[in-house]
């Protein structure tokens, strides 16, 4: 019995994962999920030091000729300390003494004859001044167990002097293809014959997702057939394959699972494209079969299967996150089911996708998001404030935009 949408996203949150780690140098992990938390071994700034290159000085001489008596560079271990009416010639990150009160721009100074400066702009008392620790503190979490590495974490775990780090393995996903009517992009086709689009989909949208990838060939039409593939398998964390689970006298994809003890999680899902949806388990693989359609195929991984490798991933982001957005055109569809429509969001409006027909390939490249209508809705007027989930956001465009906030 097909199952409600948000039953099947509960059940797909709940799936039961065993995460291996791996340890990994830090420029080696962007895109993989953290496998610990890590926690800050040091204070950032770790010594009060200058923001500008210029002079150290004791506020209250801020209006006397000041006599520089010392220059303090980036690395030095200097411990000099400012006497009356006398600065410290500074550079930017330097250690600053420890009685300094401001920081003087170099520019804003005027240096005389006899070794002396004068301030020539007003001052602000513990300017340009960088405390220790106002960026990071000792002992503060600077990555939560289940976060995804990116180029800014690397940032944060060099600035520790942190090298290696825990992170989960990448889960292992392997795709194979079933019946005969469809051929591999390689192969040479009859005309009455068509190729097989889902297949390489499946493949680079895994591995976009962060996933080691193995295609395995595709099965004749046999049950048999089926079962080798299928047996071969079981050492993946997700098995991925598309059609063969509806009612048609060959479909035998659905009956090979049966044999070999498949654990049904849910048969079938109330949404439109997409309800001839599988999922379930073989010993300790999961295994995602999607409908044979091509935009329905990948409309249902996008919305279920995309939450199944991120519970894979080892990411404590499982949940959909979406976009406010206008919708640019009244649309109008039919009550009973939750809908799901591809299109293409500007920066503010969301145009739904002319070509939206299950079998159609050309859709998804054309489209950056889509959204879900509830199963109630008859129409959506233009302008109506929407939600939208992306599913392509290199977020560029080919007409040039101001990007600059002005209130």
């Amino acid at each position: 019995m097909a199952l409600a949408v948000q039953n099947t996203l509960e059940l797909i949150s709940n799936i039961k994962t065993v995460l291996k780690y791996e340890i990994l140098p830090i420029e080696n992990c962007l895109s993989r999920i953290c496998a610990s938390q890590i926690i800050a071994t040091s204070f950032l700034p770790k010594y009060n030091n200058s923001a500008m290159d210029g002079y150290a000085i004791i506020y209250e001489d801020k209006k006397e000729e000041l006599e520089i008596i010392d220059t303090i560079f980036a690395g030095d271990n200097n411990n000099t300390l400012i006497e009356k009416n006398t600065c410290i010639k500074i550079m930017t990150g330097a250690k600053i003494p420890e009685n300094t009160t401001a920081i003087v721009p170099k520019e804003d100074v005027e240096e005389l004859s006899n070794n002396k400066i004068k301030i020539l702009q007003n001052i602000k008392k513990f300017q340009h001044i960088r405390y220790i620790g106002e960026d990071i503190k000792k002992d503060e979490i600077l990555i939560e167990e289940g976060e995804e590495i990116n180029f800014s974490k690397i940032t944060l775990l060099a600035s520790q002097g942190t090298s290696h780090i825990k992170v989960y393995q990448k889960p292992k996903i392997i795709v194979f293809s079933s019946g005969e009517e469809l051929k591999l992009h390689y192969e040479k086709i009859e005309d009455y014959q068509i190729y097989n689009s889902n297949t390489p989909t499946f493949i680079a949208r895994a591995k976009e997702l962060g996933c080691d990838v193995t295609f395995i060939g595709q099965a004749k039409d046999t049950i048999k057939a089926i079962k080798e593939l299928i047996t071969n398998s079981l050492d993946a964390d997700l098995i991925i394959t598309s059609g063969g689970v509806s009612v048609g006298d060959a479909d035998f994809t659905k009956e090979a699972f049966k044999e070999l003890d498949f654990e049904t999680i849910f048969d079938g899902i109330k949404i439109k494209p997409g309800k001839p949806t599988v999922f379930g388990k073989i010993k300790n693989s999961y295994i995602l079969n999607l409908p044979g359609n091509p935009l329905a195929s990948a409309l249902i991984f996008e919305l279920f299967g995309k939450l199944i490798i991120q519970k894979l991933l080892g990411s404590k982001n499982i949940y959909h996150n979406f976009i406010f957005a206008k919708m640019a055109e009244d649309f109008k569809t039919k009550k009973g089911r939750i809908t799901v429509l591809p299109g293409f969001f500007d920066g503010e409006y969301f145009n739904i996708s002319q070509k939206r027909s299950p079998g159609m390939v050309s859709t998804l490249s054309t489209s950056n998001s889509i959204i879900v209508i509830n199963d109630d809705v008859e129409k959506i007027n233009k302008n109506s404030i929407i939600k939208i989930l992306p599913i392509n956001w290199k977020f560029f465009t080919d007409n040039k935009k101001d990007f600059l906030t002005y209130e």
